[in-house]
């Protein structure tokens, strides 16, 4: 038996996308507030940077092979369930090793421990999250993706401003690491809990979905909707990662802030806030007018504040600078993953093209490294070079991803853009 979206049992946006929710609150808090730390305990300043490294390649690695595979083996099920509850389950196991390494263990025996720890929480979740992203274009109509697709952006940000708020809650009331862990697995099982309801167990009993055969990986790519959506979200994702690592410098170094930390908590929460604002709106009115301008807008936004922060005169500037790109972030978010959607070339392989098309995302976060050794050398030139020149690819990449975005021949309400009217 096979479905389409429109024929496919309805659910609510809130629902369905609950779990990004979690998701998101579980990476901020973990990767950017308890694993530097906890790496610092476990092998001390010196080896802080090497063994973090190594640690977050080794995840991004597993982020990158394990969805395409995870999503294949769900397509030929047909089921999406089991597999974000399997992955759930392992992902909190990862969680509770994490948690009794950072407060039991210390020296290299407990680091070993805390890195199979983090091993099952990258296993388990991309193995929950690789069918989960299926679910939007498997259960939403085209003219409704948009709205799906915003109110997801809008919570992950959400997640993320509300993972930093509990960051600082915890390090001002000085609670045990523990607390952190157990908060961390609340917030990931409670909007798991919520989509696991909300989505309608129909969707695993109508079986493998109709609308084409599985494309082998050479022809996803020779399929011009799929290839230039992926191409043009490395783009963007290549712009964010070479500001994002960056940013806490560059209050400290060009802004002249003493607490790099606060400031650049602050700085992050006014980028969240914006991509909230922003979030929902843009899903809209793609649905209305088609993805592409959105982006147009976005994508030029983006790389507007990415150079205007070189010359921003002061703190408060760069922070309303800061809002500005996170309004064209959420719009190109909340966008993106209705385009992305839309361009899937067939329904028997949603789960395997989403997990291909994530590694779009996924990728670029590996060009970390060379920025960073490019900042260091422009740096070292002189006159905060390396700031300009890393901010400066920043806002290439957004801009070459708007321009190449047009050749993505969008579809709007289920026909191609040029045969709509």
């Amino acid at each position: 038996m096979t479905f389409s979206p429109a024929a496919a049992p309805r659910v609510s946006p809130w629902a369905l996308s609950a779990f990004w929710f979690g998701t998101a609150f579980h990476w901020l808090l973990l990767l950017l507030i308890l694993m530097p730390a906890d790496v610092v305990r476990f092998v001390g300043e010196e080896r802080k940077g090497t063994y973090l490294g190594v640690l977050l390649f080794v995840g991004a690695l597993m982020a990158l092979i394990l969805p395409p595979i995870i999503g294949a083996r769900s397509d030929r099920t047909g089921r999406r369930l089991p597999y974000i509850r399997l992955g759930l389950g392992v992902n909190l196991a990862g969680l509770a090793v994490m948690g009794f390494a950072a407060t039991a263990l210390t020296g290299m025996g407990g680091f070993w421990v805390y890195v199979l720890g983090f091993l099952l929480v990258q296993f388990g979740n991309n193995y929950a999250t690789a069918p989960y992203s299926a679910l939007i274009p498997q259960l939403v109509p085209p003219e409704q993706r948009g709205r799906y697709s915003g109110v997801m952006a809008m919570l992950q940000a959400a997640g993320q401003l509300l993972g930093a708020l509990s960051a600082f809650a915890v390090g001002l009331l000085a609670l045990p690491t523990a607390v952190s862990f157990g908060l961390i697995a609340l917030m990931l099982l409670v909007p798991a809990l919520i989509t696991l309801r909300g989505v309608p167990a129909e969707v695993d009993r109508l079986g493998p979905a109709g609308g084409g055969p599985t494309l082998p990986l050479r022809q996803l790519f020779a399929h011009q909707p799929f290839f230039w959506v992926f191409v043009t979200r490395v783009l963007f994702a290549l712009g964010q990662y070479s500001v994002q690592p960056f940013l806490q410098y560059y209050n400290v170094d060009v802004l002249r802030q003493r607490e790099g930390g606060t400031s650049t908590s602050v700085m992050l929460a006014c980028i969240i806030v914006g991509s909230i604002v922003s979030a929902l709106i843009g899903g809209k009115i793609s649905d209305r007018v088609g993805r592409k301008p959105v982006i147009y807008v976005a994508g030029g936004a983006m790389a507007a504040a990415a150079l205007l922060l070189l010359v921003a005169p002061s703190y408060p500037a760069a922070l309303a600078l800061a809002a500005l790109f996170g309004l064209g972030f959420g719009a190109f978010t909340s966008v993106d993953w209705a385009l992305g959607s839309d361009a899937m070339p067939s329904a028997r392989s949603y789960a395997r093209d989403m997990g291909i098309w994530h590694v779009a995302f996924v990728a670029p976060q590996l060009s970390s490294a060379p920025q960073g050794a490019l900042l260091d050398w422009g740096n070292a030139q002189g006159g905060n070079l390396g700031y300009t020149l890393v901010f400066g690819i920043a806002a290439l990449f957004f801009l070459a991803g708007v321009v190449l975005v047009r050749n993505v021949p969008e579809r709007v309400h289920g026909r191609a853009q040029g045969e709509a009217g």
